[in-house]
């Protein structure tokens, strides 16, 4: 699956629910981005409508209004654009090493934590906790 990247509103809303993680209204979104800038209750309403035919939200009627939730994780995001970004480049090997090249080394260990996860060899973040250690 292609994952377009987020417009400027649409992350905003997105960012609000993953952070809330419960579902909100319309008006709870507005009244929370009206914060930091305007925004018509339209615009928000139209876009977590959007949202909602991309396949992002789902909805339920709460009396008149519609109360939005999440249907895929911050983290699912996330990892579709980078699987975007991969399948972009013509030499996925070389994208990989620039890539893990840049990153600090706190998220090389985390990365490799993850390999071995995916790979069900012993030392991935989920075993790590299980032992009392940091995830």
């Amino acid at each position: 699956m292609h994952v377009r990247r987020l417009g400027e509103l649409e992350a905003e809303i997105m960012d609000r629910l993953w952070a809330w993680q419960r579902p909100a209204t319309v008006r709870e979104l507005v009244d929370d981005i009206n914060r930091d800038r305007r925004v018509a209750y339209t615009t928000v309403m139209t876009v977590a409508d959007i949202l909602h035919r991309k396949g992002w939200l789902r909805r339920e009627k709460a009396g008149r209004a519609w109360l939005y939730e999440p249907v895929r994780s911050r983290e699912e995001y996330t990892a579709g654009l980078m699987r975007d970004a991969l399948g972009d480049s013509r030499d996925r090997p070389a994208a990989l090493l620039r890539f893990v090249e840049a990153i600090s080394d706190e998220d090389v260990a985390a990365l490799d934590a993850a390999l071995r996860t995916a790979r069900g060899e012993p030392g991935g973040p989920r075993e790590t906790a299980s032992r009392g250690g940091a995830a």
